[in-house]
């Protein structure tokens, strides 16, 4: 009847103990108890079963890339950038797709199943794009990877931006990026808002701009943003992404601001750890956090989702493509500490996020893919503390990873190996 029934699992609507039935590919039943034949069992314990993770905002291109050609001494975004600057006309296709698929295998063992990356389109010759695609295209039976034409030096900046960027999307890349605050005048960042946006509706594209990346209060380009969505009629269909110049605009503009926002459905990308590391860099005391408004968005009834955006490359030397420590860091820098916010910071990650990539099927109801995880925690609020083992993950229904249970963890009630053992723990082997 099923080719795989996990059995006691608690389910991220905060329901436990229940059995998920997976035939063809698909969740075809949620009960207490499922009776008949099956291909093939796991037991969860009593663990935590959710969809399986999304990040819709990541640089895959430098990923693992740390100190080639140099480090970045200062740890600033614009050092970051003239790093990057210096690797891309040396790098080659070949390291490009080996680094990006040495980290796709650490992505598949968080149980981070689905990326959107944005991959630079500045140098004409665009290495970048023909290694992402052959990346997209290696990794497709167990990641679902979007790639985006992301002008990194400028789309009027760079001397063959506009070129390069239309020849990307021709070759295959499926979205239209920007950065309008790195352009060199903000008239040039509204034109660029305007120019990439009627791309993507003639071409019938979505749009995914890093948009306002800056402590300057007076980086508005969102505004544009909005604006020209709901001119070329994209709403729903364009994210705006770090946002970080809300952090410093006053209130006042932001209660006009927001609602344009919510009128354009744009979907809203704070990156929390890159953010936080990032922002705030020509402050003293007091320092500013450098997160968007990430409660206010959210009440506003903004679709949030959280990006990981970079993992050991020129802006960020740390990063594990843990969603998780993405949405911990989102906790903490937003402020969301209690139970119901928590909550919400967990969507972020998972079906707000597939919202935000525009994913068909994603969940955990009947009629949903397969693409799984189960963790070694209780429950979601556990799971954003612990940041526990990913202990399988499903891909379609088939287990893509797996991993031992950590004998180290605590439970919510402080006792080692409740739950986290498992039944198959025998004392002293660790």
């Amino acid at each position: 009847m099923f080719d795989l029934i996990i059995r006691n699992a608690n389910l991220t609507t905060g329901q436990t103990g229940f059995d998920v039935g997976i035939s063809d590919g698909k969740i075809a039943a949620i009960e207490k108890t499922l009776d008949g034949d099956c291909g093939e069992e796991i037991d969860a314990t009593g663990r935590l079963l959710s969809p399986a993770f999304c990040d819709p905002h990541f640089h895959m291109d430098a990923t693992l890339s740390l100190g080639k050609p140099r480090m970045n001494v200062s740890g600033t975004l614009l050092e970051g950038i003239a790093l990057w600057g210096e690797l891309r006309p040396i790098v080659t296709k070949e390291e490009l797709v080996d680094r990006a698929l040495r980290y796709c295998d650490l992505a598949v063992s968080q149980g981070l199943l689905f990326i959107r990356s944005h991959v630079d389109t500045s140098d004409p010759k665009l290495v970048t794009a023909e290694a992402m695609l052959e990346v997209r295209e290696k990794v497709a039976p167990y990641i679902d990877l979007q790639l985006v034409a992301f002008p990194q030096d400028g789309y009027y900046r760079a001397s063959e931006g506009v070129f390069a960027l239309n020849r990307a999307l021709d070759m295959g890349i499926e979205i239209v990026g920007g950065i309008p605050h790195f352009e060199r005048t903000m008239d040039e960042g509204r034109q660029s808002v305007e120019a990439l946006c009627r791309i993507a509706a003639d071409r019938g594209l979505a749009v995914d701009m890093h948009c306002d990346e800056t402590d300057d209060p007076m980086s508005r380009h969102i505004e544009t943003l909005a604006a020209e969505t709901i001119r070329f009629g994209l709403e729903g269909r364009v994210a705006g992404s770090h946002l970080t110049s809300m952090h410093s605009m006053d209130n006042y503009y932001v209660s006009k601001l927001i609602p344009l926002m919510a009128e354009a459905e744009i979907n809203v990308i704070p990156n929390p750890l890159i953010n936080i590391m990032l922002q705030g860099r020509h402050d003293t005391f007091p320092k500013r956090r450098g997160l968007t408004r990430v409660r206010e968005l959210m009440e506003a009834g903004l679709n949030v989702s959280l990006g990981q955006d970079c993992t050991m490359d020129p802006w960020y030397s740390m990063g594990s493509a843990d969603m998780l420590e993405v949405a911990h860091m989102g906790i903490h820098v937003a402020q969301m500490g209690g139970i119901e916010d928590k909550k919400q910071i967990f969507n972020a990650i998972t079906t707000n996020s597939a919202k935000t990539m525009g994913l068909e099927n994603y969940g955990l109801e009947v009629g949903c893919n397969a693409d799984l995880v189960i963790l070694q925690a209780n429950d979601v609020v556990e799971a954003l503390r612990l940041k526990p083992t990913r202990l399988y993950v499903l891909k379609g229904g088939k287990v893509v990873s797996q991993t031992p249970a950590r004998i180290s963890q605590l439970s919510l009630d402080g006792r080692p190996g409740v739950i986290d053992m498992g039944r198959d723990y025998v004392p002293g082997s660790h």
